[in-house]
This record gives structure tokens, C-alpha cells and sequence, in this order.
């Protein structure tokens, strides 16, 4: 298929209408004859910058956040249809998984996680945990990167107590949340490697960190 100069606002607009066949037709077109490895590449050259768009117009206020959060899911199912599930096709250099630290609320962590698998990350997805069943599990599953989503300012602070229990562990922790936008050096307060105001941030934060993994070998 022969990308025109209009491709990416009707992939965009077929996302926001949650029109699954027609986003399902231009992505199986624009990655017809494709290897799995051509095919993820294609699909987050395809995918990301319009998720981007439709993130930044969430913050803007004009898309709704049912729109983002659907529009990410049809994204990783279409992803997980096209490209087969191998390694060849995973971008995972670290281990990574995904958390939200204390709290119930679920639906920006989930928007993460569906964006990052879209994206062509394969990632563990922990739910709401506690601070001490968190350091259990990202020792146990040997986790390398661990991705939080910390919803309250307290929840934020106890990323501090996570830190001090993996010391040692060459962990990189990623956080993001309302605490983090309000306060803007709070990363850095709790001892945080870095921090991600959306989905898109996300995906360019795992980019940077499996990219300086790669060069260290």
C-alpha cells in the first residue's frame, strides 16, 4: 500500500470513531508481505505518533479519555493479530513490568500498558500492589525496568520505601501519575530514573533505556 498524504489523519479518525475494521484494514494493507520484524517496525512507525496525537489531545481536553483508552486497545490487539507473538517481534531488551503503587484506580495505568503492547513491548502487567509485595515480586520475576502509576501524593512518596528495599539491584524505576505532574521534581525527590506524563512519554523512556542497554554491550 502507497502511503498518501492523508494516512495518517484517516487511521487517526477511524481510532477515534472505534471503527475496528477500518483500522484493521489499513493497518493488514500497509503491512501486506511484510516479515514479523518488518511488520512491528511498520506498525510503530504507524501507530505511535497517532497515539501521540490523540494523547495530547486528551490533555488539551478535546478527546475524551474513553477514546484513548480504546483506541490503544484496538491498537494492541491489532498489533498482537498482525505480527506474530515471538521474540523476533518483541522490542524488550530489559525486563519490564507495570504497576500501580497503592491505589485501585486503574484506567491510566491500563492506557499505558495497552499503548506500550501496541508499541511492540512485552511487558508484565502487576495491577495495584503494596510496596512490600512489589519488592517481593520485581525480585522474584527479576524485573529490570518497573513502570509506576502513582495516583496519590502519598502512594508517590512511598516510591522512596520501594527504592531502599531493591538497593543493591540495578533497577530503573519510571514513574508517572498526577503527583508527578503537579511537582515536577518529585521524580527526583523519590528517587525515580526517569518520568513519563503519557502514554507516548512511555514508549520513548523504554526506547531510551533498552537503546543505552544495547550500547553497554
Amino acid at each position: 500500500m502507497t502511503r498518501d498524504a492523508n494516512y495518517d489523519e484517516r487511521f487517526e479518525q477511524a481510532l477515534l470513531s472505534l471503527d475496528k475494521l477500518a483500522t484493521r484494514k489499513i493497518l493488514i494493507d500497509a503491512t501486506n508481505g511484510l516479515t514479523d520484524n518488518q511488520a512491528s517496525e511498520k506498525l510503530e512507525h504507524l501507530i505511535v505518533p497517532v497515539m501521540e496525537r490523540i494523547g495530547s489531545g486528551w490533555e488539551k481536553g478535546d478527546i475524551a479519555l474513553s477514546q484513548v483508552y480504546m483506541s490503544g486497545r484496538i491498537c494492541e490487539a491489532l498489533m498482537n493479530e498482525i505480527v506474530s507473538n515471538n521474540a523476533s517481534s518483541q522490542k524488550n531488551i530489559l525486563k519490564t513490568a507495570i504497576v500501580v503503587l497503592e491505589d485501585r484506580h486503574m484506567l491510566g495505568q491500563r492506557i499505558v500498558y495497552s499503548v506500550l503492547k501496541a508499541s511492540g513491548y512485552d511487558l508484565m502487567n502487576y495491577g495495584s500492589m503494596s510496596v512490600d509485595d512489589l519488592a517481593d515480586r520485581i525480585i522474584s520475576d527479576g524485573i529490570e525496568i518497573i513502570l509506576i502509576s502513582a495516583l496519590m501524593f502519598p502512594s508517590a512518596l512511598r516510591i522512596k520505601d520501594l527504592k531502599s528495599k531493591l538497593t543493591g539491584t540495578n533497577l530503573k524505576i519510571v514513574v508517572g501519575g498526577a503527583p508527578f505532574r503537579f511537582d515536577k521534581k518529585l521524580w527526583e525527590e523519590v528517587g525515580a530514573d526517569a518520568m513519563g506524563g503519557n502514554a507516548a512519554d512511555a514508549v520513548k523512556i523504554l526506547d531510551k533505556l533498552n537503546q543505552e542497554r544495547v550500547g553497554t554491550k
